[in-house]
């Protein structure tokens, strides 16, 4: 059996930054121990699968670790490839998810995905949180991950997490932000219990983001970047109850992999 995979670099517009992601199109679906297996080989935050779904696709994406309820990056790179690499028609496709419908437009190079608005609320952290940042936040809050709030930038590059501790906390990952110097807000994204240490760029963390920056500057278009060591640009607007995060994409590698005759599963 011969799968098609590229390699796309999101939320950047040179190879080299910003989040590598493995896209993976399917005609039927494969068992869900074989998708992760994939992904492990492939070894990258993200690997999305994609099976044509009426007018749309269905959409999964797996770290090295688990399967994934939301992944902005890798839904990106998978809208790219169906418009660079596969001739998909129209500047608007529909993807099927564990998060509902998400969409995705593109306009002139930039790749807009609508998403689900994840505002942060007050919580009791768990205890190895701070200890695990190395560093106290100023501000604690959280919704699907944590979200740690530091005075500047600065405080934020220099965090040098302690892994172990940060696996253990109740939260799927941790989000490190601060205000930023030349664009509205900086962010890291650490989530090694799901086998991803530090990932690159974020999608999902904006779904947090935005709408706690929006209310905090009192805007709701915001220009955004993760400082991870490779880094991404992000374009984020707070719409409610959605948000909408762009930014580009640039092929990096396009390949096969080989595997033994496997049956198509439901």
């Amino acid at each position: 059996m011969k799968i098609p995979v590229y390699q796309v670099d999101a939320f950047a517009s040179q190879p080299f930054a910003g989040n590598p992601a493995a896209v993976c199109p399917l005609q039927s679906w494969l068992a869900g121990e074989v998708l992760q297996n994939i992904a492990l080989e492939n070894n990258l935050s993200e690997t999305a699968f994609f099976v044509p779904d009426g007018e749309g696709f269905h959409l999964r994406w797996f770290t090295p670790a688990v399967e994934v309820d939301l992944c902005g990056h890798a839904t990106l790179a998978s809208a790219f490839v169906l418009w660079e690499k596969l001739g998909f028609p129209g500047n608007t496709i529909n993807f099927h998810t564990r998060s509902g419908a998400l969409r995705v437009t593109r306009a002139a190079n930039l790749i807009a995905l609508d998403f689900p608005s994840r505002p942060p609320a007050q919580c009791t952290p768990h205890p190895e949180l701070i200890a695990g940042l190395g560093a106290p936040p100023l501000e604690i809050l959280a919704a699907r991950d944590y979200l740690c709030v530091y005075e500047s930038e600065e405080d934020v590059r220099q965090l040098s997490p302690d892994m172990g501790r940060l696996a253990q906390v109740d939260r799927f990952a941790v989000i490190v932000t601060a205000p930023a110097r030349q664009v509205d807000f900086v962010s890291r994204f650490f989530a090694p219990a799901k086998g991803v240490p530090e990932d690159p760029v974020t999608g999902s963390a904006h779904c947090t983001l935005t709408p706690y920056w929006s209310k905090r500057l009192a805007k709701t278009k915001l220009h955004a970047r993760q400082i991870s060591p490779r880094g991404g640009e992000l374009l984020c607007e707070d719409r409610g109850e959605r948000v909408s995060i762009a930014g580009n994409a640039v092929l990096f590698l396009e390949g096969t992999i080989q595997l033994p005759d496997l049956s198509a599963v439901p």
